[in-house]
C-alpha cells in the first residue's frame, strides 16, 4: 500500500511516499531554516509564502524519485494539526485538491502522531505499546503509545517547549538558529560547573516548565552585560542543555518505571540531541531504547505518510470540509 504524506506545519515543505507504513520510497524536504535564521526564529507569514512557492515542486519531485504517479497511490495523508495555521493550510489545501482530482482518499494526520511514526520507519519491527518522549519546537510530551492510533498523555509542557527554549536562549547568546544544534555545538567546549541554573517544579510530576529556566539564562547574560562582564557563552549553553536534558530524561525514565513500560522512545526535533539520548540510555536500565535516524527527527513527509497508513487502516479519512487546526491534543477522538 502506497501512501503520500504531505507536511507543512512549520518551516519545512515536505512530501514522501511510504510503502505499508514502514518503507520509504521517496522523501523530499525543502527547508526554510536559512531564511528564518535571519530573524532568529520562524516568521509565520514568510513560512506560509515559501510553502506556496515550494509545494508543487516538492510533491512532483517526490513522485519522480519514486517513479510513481498519483494513480499508484492508495491514499493521500497530510498534516492538519497542530502547527502554524497559515503554513498548515498550504499543505492541507494542496492535499485536498490532489485528493479531489484523483479520487484518492484523504487521511488527516496529527503532527505529533507523525513524529512518533518516524520510529516505525527506523525500526521496522517496532510495535506498540511503548512510552515516547515527543520533544520539538512546540511540544514536550510524554506519550503512552497504546496502539498505532491510540495515545495517552502522561506529561506535557505547561509553558515553553524544549525546542522553543533552545531557540530563545540561543538567540539571546547570539549562537544562531535553530537553537538546538547551535547550543549543542557550543556546549561541547563549555564548563558545566561554571553556572548554576534552577530546576523548575510542576504540580504534575511528569509535566515540564522551561519558561523560568529560559529566563534564568537570559537574566545571567543581561546582568553580566550591565556590569560590563563577559559571559562564557559556551559554559552557559552547556549548563542550559544539561538541565533540560536531565529534566526530560528523568521524567521519561521515571514514567517508564511507574507505568511498567519496557520499551522507551524519543521523537521530534529535540530527539536529535546527543546529550539527551545519552542520559536516557543511562537512566532506563535494561529497557529497550528507540530513536529516529537523524534525518527523521525533524519535520518530514515520511512520518506523516507512515502514520497516515495506520490512520487509513483504522478507517480515519476526511472530505473537503477538513480544516487546519492550530492547537489539538494528540489524544483527540
Amino acid at each position: 500500500m502506497y501512501i503520500l504524506g504531505i507536511e507543512s506545519s512549520c518551516d519545512e515543505t515536505a512530501a514522501s511516499i511510504v510503502k505499508d507504513g514502514r518503507q520509504i520510497v521517496s522523501n523530499i524536504v525543502y527547508s526554510q531554516v536559512e531564511e528564518h535564521g535571519l530573524y532568529g526564529g520562524v516568521v509565520p507569514e514568510i513560512a506560509s509564502r515559501r510553502h506556496i512557492d515550494a509545494i508543487s515542486e516538492v510533491v512532483q519531485k517526490c513522485f519522480d524519485d519514486a517513479h510513481l504517479t498519483v494513480d499508484d497511490l492508495d491514499a493521500i495523508a497530510c498534516t492538519f494539526a497542530p502547527g502554524l495555521i497559515g503554513a498548515l493550510l498550504v499543505g492541507l489545501n494542496y492535499a485536498k485538491g490532489l485528493s479531489f482530482a484523483s479520487g484518492k482518499p484523504l487521511v488527516p494526520v496529527h503532527h505529533l502522531r507523525g513524529h512518533i511514526a518516524a520510529l516505525y520507519l527506523t525500526y521496522p519491527d517496532l510495535k506498540p505499546p511503548f512510552l515516547c518522549l515527543v520533544a520539538s519546537g512546540g511540544h514536550s510530551h510524554i506519550v503512552a503509545v497504546d496502539d498505532y492510533t491510540k495515545f495517552r498523555v502522561i506529561g506535557r509542557t505547561i509553558d515553553d517547549a524544549a525546542g522553543e527554549a533552545f531557540d530563545k536562549v540561543s538567540r539571546t547568546l547570539g549562537l544562531g538558529y535553530p537553537g538546538g544544534p547551535a547550543i549543542a555545538k557550543a556546549a561541547l567546549t563549555g564548563d558545566l560547573s561554571k553556572y548554576k541554573l534552577p530546576t523548575p517544579h510542576t504540580e504534575n510530576k511528569y509535566d515540564v516548565s522551561f519558561s523560568g529556566l529560559k529566563t534564568a539564562v537570559i537574566n545571567i547574560y543581561n546582568t553580566n552585560n550591565m556590569k560590563g562582564e563577559e559571559t562564557d557563552k559556551n559554559s552557559l549553553a552547556a549548563a542550559f542543555q544539561e538541565k533540560i536534558s536531565q529534566i526530560l530524561s528523568d521524567n521519561l525514565a521515571n514514567a517508564a518505571k511507574e507505568f511498567g513500560y519496557d520499551k522507551v522512545a524519543i521523537a521530534g526535533g529535540v530527539s536529535a540531541n546527543k546529550r539527551l539520548r545519552e542520559l536516557i540510555v543511562e537512566k532506563i536500565g535494561d529497557r529497550q531504547f528507540f530513536a529516529p535516524t537523524m534525518d527523521l527527527c525533524g519535520d518530514n513527509g515520511a512520518m506523516i505518510a507512515a502514520q497516515g497508513y495506520y490512520e487509513f487502516i483504522d478507517g480515519r479519512t476526511a472530505g473537503l470540509e477538513l480544516n487546519g487546526i492550530a492547537s489539538l491534543a494528540i489524544d483527540f477522538d
